[in-house]
């Protein structure tokens, strides 16, 4: 299966519903012909069944399950596997492999294996080991860390398709010594093991931790162990290194030396957490860590006027990154799957761990990945959580004139059902209440109002799921408005005929932001420096929070006021490892740094709603068009 179709496979199993293929064509690059294509060819893989994709008026919608099995099925023989193969033979041929004879093996053509060598030193670029040519051989040279840093690369970039099983995993990793079985049973001994001793590991990083402990069973086990280090482990990590030892000969049947003990020890203690100092668990905080990240915090929220400055959260955030900076200086990084599902629906919160990792990284001296940071938003948005919930609470009114006490009975049900969300503020119990000065954001009422308008819910006496169903879908309408209508008033001002280009032709994400940059430097608006701020932000981590709208900005507020520069491609451009159609960049000035939030969030909220970016490109074919299309998406 070609990466084109690999890519569209997993476009439509994210898709919830129909697609177009003009769609379809613009996430990948390509023409709708060519979706077609790959379509027809997607099901005449999937044979018997051919509608593993199936088609109609609406576009194409994924058979789930049909779906899913031929990716399985073609993670066997994709080109993918073929170069993971390639990787593990060098990495096993102690004399280096002919590429000739890896060739007539494969039943592939020479020029594809070299093609195959080209795409390995890419995969293998940043883990230590590298590749010597002589003639047709190939030698893979690096020491043994260096070579089990690949091995869990290999095994992370299966991860990222979704293939967290025992089998995926083992097959992705190469290793063929253990079996898939024997994964599951590891983690959860080994998970009720840390617990017992006073840890807490969560769940992505309990599996990257039993990967890391399989990669050196199954390297033990073909006779590359570590050598045992001069340092003397500490207490915490003797016992640990225990566990991991009974733990890997019962479930992998490998007998662990010292070095790898101490290792992989070492490696379990920045993964977890000690949850509360019992048994010897208590781990000290490096006082250099604690002041970078309260620097950090702070500057973040000052910066984007964040409630996060608290010293719990402080805390458990120093916690993370000294683990965090044990693993970037060990190399032995964590993936976190829901990193893109992270920066599509909490754009603000992804924003805001993006700036206490810059801080970080730059106090600290250490280089902080994308998934790590992500890691830092899943903190920032459990302590927001608390401040969102109060913020999207709404007011209601009950008019419930009746029998003893049903307004009592109708207030308890609410409650119940839809907990903090809704806050009957006032109750209503007679027939003729006055309706105009009701200003709640909801009006629950059992009776007829005169003149019903969107923050109304006609209810029945004895209120019944339905009728809790319709309060939820209204209440939900309100804060969607809420959120919204500061939006609307803002986008005028901001936005601008000058920074207006579609259509956008650029080559890549620097490419875009020079183009976009340069009506807001002729305004005097931004100059050269926020410009490289923007460029730099977005090296960081790519600003593509959906998979079709960008959104670069500096990190740094020093524009001379806020504005927009807005581009659409026809079709779409490059972006960091997609490809996207709209890009909105933002210039943000300190005397407005309110509006980031506003602007920010909800820009990415109504953008990426398939249906309302669809129409914004079908409409929006000059500024004024676009601006009021871009308003009415937003009025809902």
């Amino acid at each position: 299966m070609s990466k084109r179709q690999e890519q569209l496979i997993q476009l439509l199993l994210r898709e919830p519903g129909w697609i177009t293929a003009g769609s379809l064509a613009d996430l990948l690059g390509v023409t709708p012909r060519s979706v077609r294509s790959y379509i027809a060819q997607i099901n005449a893989r999937a044979e018997p069944d051919p509608h593993a994709v199936e088609s109609g008026p609406l576009g194409y919608r994924a058979d789930r399950a049909a779906l899913a099995a031929l990716r399985s099925e073609s993670a066997r023989t994709s080109t993918r596997d073929r170069l993971h193969g390639l990787v593990h033979e060098l990495m096993e041929a102690r004399n280096g492999v002919d590429l000739r004879r890896t060739a007539e093996r494969l039943y592939v053509s020479e020029a594809t294996v070299e093609a195959d060598l080209v795409r390995v030193r890419e995969l293998i670029s940043g883990t230590g080991v590298t590749v010597q040519r002589s003639g047709s051989r190939a030698l893979l040279t690096g020491d043994e860390l260096a070579q089990r840093r690949l091995v869990s690369k290999l095994a992370h970039d299966e991860m990222e398709r979704g293939s967290f099983d025992g089998e995926g995993l083992r097959r992705a990793a190469g290793l063929g010594s253990l079996e898939a079985e024997s994964f599951g049973p590891f983690k959860r001994a080994l998970a009720a093991q840390l617990a017992e001793q006073g840890y807490y590991v969560n769940e992505f990083a309990s599996t990257d931790v039993v990967l890391h402990v399989a990669i050196a069973a199954d390297r033990v086990s073909h006779g590359h162990p570590l050598e045992g280090t001069h340092l003397e482990p500490s207490a915490q990590q003797q016992r640990l290194a225990g566990v991991i030892g009974a733990l890997s000969s019962e479930h992998f049947g490998v007998s662990l030396g010292q070095g790898d003990l101490q290792h992989l020890a070492s490696l379990v203690l920045t993964r977890v957490v000690a949850s509360d100092g019992s048994a010897g668990t208590e781990v000290p905080l490096d006082a250099e860590v604690e002041r970078a990240v309260i620097r950090a915090v702070g500057h973040a929220a000052e910066e984007y006027l964040v409630d996060i400055a608290h010293a719990d959260f402080i805390r458990r955030l120093s916690l993370h990154v000294q683990n965090l900076v044990h693993r970037a200086r060990e190399q032995a990084w964590s993936r976190n799957p829901l990193t893109k599902s992270l920066k599509a629906t909490y754009p603000m919160i992804f924003q805001v761990a993006v700036s206490i990792a810059s801080d970080i990284a730059e106090q600290l001296n250490v280089s902080i990945r994308e998934d790590e940071i992500a890691y830092i938003a899943m903190h920032v948005g459990g302590r927001l959580e608390r401040s969102r919930r109060a913020e999207t609470a709404l007011t209601a009114t009950i008019v419930c004139p009746g029998y003893y006490e049903l307004h009592d009975l109708l207030r308890s049900r609410l409650d119940e059902s839809l907990g903090p969300g809704i806050e009957v503020t006032a109750v209503e119990t007679r027939v003729d209440p006055d309706w105009s000065a009701m200003t709640t954001d909801l009006v629950l009422t059992t009776i007829e109002p005169p003149v019903p308008d969107e923050r109304t819910v006609q209810l029945a006496p004895f209120v019944t799921e339905a009728d809790m169903a319709r309060i939820a879908a209204v209440a939900s309408k309100r804060r969607r408005a809420r959120r919204l209508t500061r939006l609307r008033g803002e986008l005028e001002r901001y936005l601008s005929p000058e920074a207006f280009i579609r259509p956008l032709r650029a080559k890549d994400e620097e490419d875009a932001i020079h183009q976009l940059s340069a009506p807001l430097i002729a305004r005097g608006i931004i100059d050269e420096d926020y410009v490289r701020g923007t460029i730099e932000r977005e090296r960081l981590s790519s600003t593509a929070f959906t998979e079709s709208l960008a959104v670069p900005h500096a990190l740094s507020m020093t524009a001379r006021r806020t504005a927009l520069s807005i581009g659409i491609a026809e079709g779409s451009i490059r972006w960091g490892g997609g490809r996207i159609q709209v890009v909105a960049l933002a210039a943000f000035s300190e005397s407005e740094r309110d509006a980031f939030q506003t602007i920010f969030e909800q820009l990415v909220e109504v953008l990426s709603e398939r249906e309302s970016l669809q129409r914004l490109l079908r409409r929006g074919t000059e500024f004024g068009r676009f601006l009021d299309e871009l308003v009415a998406v937003v009025d809902g």
